[in-house]
């Protein structure tokens, strides 16, 4: 299974906001120069975090992100879920039908192994992907080399 590049960059901009000073409100732009990725796609993600309640934001002067008490302690095949959607790993359904659809298992055992790949997830929280047994991890990022 492949995340989509919109749930790789919502799972990044949410562990950049967990490691980052509690003070500390970055904009959207910031994160995204920082991750070195699209401001524009940057954005469509911040705003999908926002409305899962992960995130606030707040614009003008002291604006920012913020990471939402959701956003410590949800799991993470919670927010894949959210991030991912609910589709088929394959469709067999789709403009060209596959014609051995009637007879196949293929389906069901994508789905329970999709499935098996969301639970494994959801015992883990952002937080933990930001802690070690020795302490928090710095995720000081340096801008990408050419930006």
């Amino acid at each position: 299974m492949q995340l989509t590049r919109f749930t790789d960059l919502g799972l990044r901009v949410v562990m950049y906001l967990v490691a980052a000073p509690p003070e500390s409100r970055p904009s959207t732009r910031t994160i995204a120069d920082r991750l070195g990725v699209s401001y524009a796609h940057t954005t469509k993600v911040v705003a999908r975090l926002s409305e899962l309640g992960v995130v606030t934001t707040r614009r003008g002067r002291g604006g920012g992100l913020t990471i939402t008490e959701l956003g410590r302690t949800a799991g993470l095949g919670w927010l894949t879920r959210a991030l991912e959607g609910e589709g088929e790993v394959v469709d067999c359904e789709g403009n060209e039908p596959c014609p051995m659809r009637r007879g196949c298992t293929l389906r069901s055992k994508l789905r329970a192994a999709q499935d098996a790949f969301y639970t494994a997830l959801d015992a883990v929280t952002i937080a933990d992907l930001t802690e070690s047994e020795a302490g928090p991890v710095s995720l000081s990022l340096e801008p990408p080399a050419g930006r």
